[in-house]
């Protein structure tokens, strides 16, 4: 009857970490289903952007109120839930605090862990109140309906709930709180169940130290499911972010095969193409299969803090546009298309939708000014403007759905050499002027 209790831990932690690695499996099944793209280059500056961005928060910290707390969460969260690993040993084996053996450096530990515990719940605390009582303008855009909103707080409740667990455990822990090592914050919580039996202690640290343990589970198992799956995708999608100059954009090869030959005197325009070279079956993206699998990991790692779209010129000036919807579209579009295949027994039947008109609109991909804003504004280097600039060329390239604008520009171009509707031997005529 002794083992019923590590029984039970046993198959809670295998059922929780089971169905992660099952979530974890279907991330990456759906991450892969863009198109290949090469980023093996400049490793070093890779790794670097990933230390400084993902785990130094560089870009965070550029705006102070906010950088600070969220540095206070992630380096509480983290370093409190070190503790996790004792959690485990005493749940398998039956032990209580197995690693108070190693004495006053125990203390010292539990100690640091209070003092986090507590900032952790002032930051969320205060982060709630930014969000539902000041109502800060980002978190409260168009595409922030119910299920965004909710997500937001209950991750903050999630947090405020452990921390308070942690606390709670260890101030009716009586073994641990006669240590008088370590007991930093729940000194001043144990009198809060002063009177109480030594046997209700018991029960109340008991319940807390299980609760504790299954809301960690719930809330990794969670993730998958909410905008805080960035705590773990922060780190790779910062490692692939793209290093070229935000303002330069990628050649379509194929296009830039057929531009070469025509320039190349000797080039017969009749031969046929050598193997392996022929054209894409689609020239941009009108779903999210034709985006490559770093657009795909963007769309999973935002975190929908928005500054993105406040940072945006198009939607401060009353345009549709908002960057941060366009990567919430973009992962509830991929969502969708992976259900499809899961139903479909691994094959994407066609459903009549893609994420051109269904998701986001051609108002929205012509409003963007590709000013990158957006792109320097993100926390964890996303790049909405690779998904519009894809899009985009689909509609020029597959449908010539341009803007009359635009037609005239590229009509000019074609005819003149440059944007404007002059004659080619009238082109330098301002200097005269």
């Amino acid at each position: 009857m002794n083992y019923i209790p590590n029984i039970i831990f046993a198959i809670a932690l295998i059922a929780g970490i089971g169905y992660f690695a099952k979530n974890v499996k279907k991330l990456i099944r759906n991450i892969k289903l863009g198109h290949d793209v090469d980023v093996s280059d400049n490793k070093s500056q890779r790794f670097k952007n990933m230390a400084m961005i993902a785990l130094g928060q560089s870009k965070m910290v550029r705006r102070p109120i906010a950088g600070f707390l969220h540095i206070i969460v992630y380096v509480g969260f983290i370093v409190i839930n070190i503790e996790v690993l004792e959690i485990i040993i005493d749940g398998l084996f039956g032990t209580h605090r197995i690693f108070s053996s190693i004495g006053n450096l125990y203390g010292v530990l539990i100690g640091i862990f209070e003092i986090l515990a507590l900032l952790v719940f002032i930051a969320v605390t205060i982060f709630w109140i930014r969000r539902n009582i000041i109502k800060l303008q980002r978190f409260w855009k168009a595409e922030m309906t119910s299920w965004p909103k909710n997500d937001g707080n209950f991750i903050l409740y999630f947090e405020m709930v452990l921390m308070t667990l942690f606390l709670i455990m260890n101030a009716t822990d009586v073994h641990f709180q006669e240590m008088n090592n370590g007991n930093i914050i729940s000194q001043y919580i144990a009198p809060l169940f002063s009177g109480l039996s030594e046997n209700t202690l018991h029960f109340i640290e008991r319940g807390a130290w299980w609760l504790h343990i299954l809301g960690i589970l719930v809330f990794l198992n969670y993730l998958y499911f909410s905008k805080h799956l960035h705590i773990l995708l922060a780190f790779p999608n910062t490692y692939f972010g793209k290093l070229k100059p935000k303002g330069q954009f990628d050649n379509l090869e194929a296009v830039t095969k057929e531009v070469k030959l025509m320039m190349d005197p000797n080039a017969d325009p009749f031969a046929a193409q050598p193997e392996g070279t022929e054209a894409p079956a689609k020239f941009g993206a009108s779903d999210v299969q034709d985006l490559s699998w770093v657009n795909l990991l963007n769309a999973y790692t935002c975190t929908e803090c928005g500054r993105c779209t406040s940072e945006c010129p198009a939607n401060q000036t009353g345009k549709k546009l908002s960057p941060r919807k366009i990567m919430m579209d973009t992962r509830d579009r991929l969502e969708e298309v992976g259900k499809n295949i899961d139903a479909n027994k691994g094959e994407f039947k066609p459903d009549g939708k893609q994420l051109l008109d269904d998701y986001i609109t051609r108002e929205e991909l012509w409003a963007c000014t590709s000013c990158n804003a957006c792109v320097e504004a993100c926390p964890v280097s996303i790049d909405p403007l690779a998904i519009i600039i894809d899009m985009r060329r689909y509609l020029v390239m597959e449908q010539s759905a341009a803007p009359m604008e635009l037609n005239n520009m590229m009509t000019n171009i074609e005819n003149n050499g440059a944007p404007w509707p002059y004659n080619q031997m009238d082109r330098l005529n301002w200097k005269n002027e």
